[in-house]
């Protein structure tokens, strides 16, 4: 099969066209993404800025659109977290622990993670659960150089959990 010249020249137009159009509606799908993020980011930064001040309703607000928005960051589960546990919300703030732990299962090898999530949990009343997160606090048998008492807090808070049950 021979092809002309002018059926060369269709194909090769037809080809540029549709690069064209792939680099323009990349572009456009492109700069849509650029402002979710930069949407996310302010958010994330006035939830913070919020939380570091101490008021935690609004911080909680922002957070609650914030988790809607990206429901699978372990930073924004995390937040929440903590936030709602500042709030009394023991149970929301198990919830949020959990949903971090379970998008980056390394957290528990962090240690402030653990023990926040150990204290929140003996506050949920879930004395059962919080008692295996603080045994694996324990293994470790060292303490963070920010946290130079943590394995006595460590104890403190089991033998907290003994003494409920």
């Amino acid at each position: 099969m021979q092809l002309t010249e002018s059926k060369r020249k269709y194909i090769l137009l037809g080809i540029v066209a549709f690069i064209i159009v792939g680099f323009i509606t990349a572009k456009v799908l492109a700069s849509k993404q650029d402002e979710d993020f930069l949407m996310d980011d302010v958010l994330y930064q006035q939830a913070s800025q919020l939380y570091n001040d101490g008021k935690y309703s609004d911080a909680e607000n922002l957070i609650n659109e914030l988790l809607l928005r990206q429901p699978n960051s372990e930073v924004v589960n995390y937040i929440g977290a903590v936030t709602s546990a500042n709030l009394g919300d023991f149970t929301r703030s198990t919830i949020l622990f959990q949903k971090a732990l379970d998008i980056n299962p390394h957290k528990v090898e962090d240690p402030m993670f653990m023990i926040q999530f150990g204290e929140v949990l003996i506050s949920a009343e879930r004395y059962e659960d919080a008692k295996i997160v603080l045994e694996k606090c324990r293994e470790w048998g060292w303490a963070p150089q920010e946290y130079p008492t943590y394995q006595e807090h460590v104890t403190e808070l089991l033998t907290q959990i003994e003494n409920m049950q």
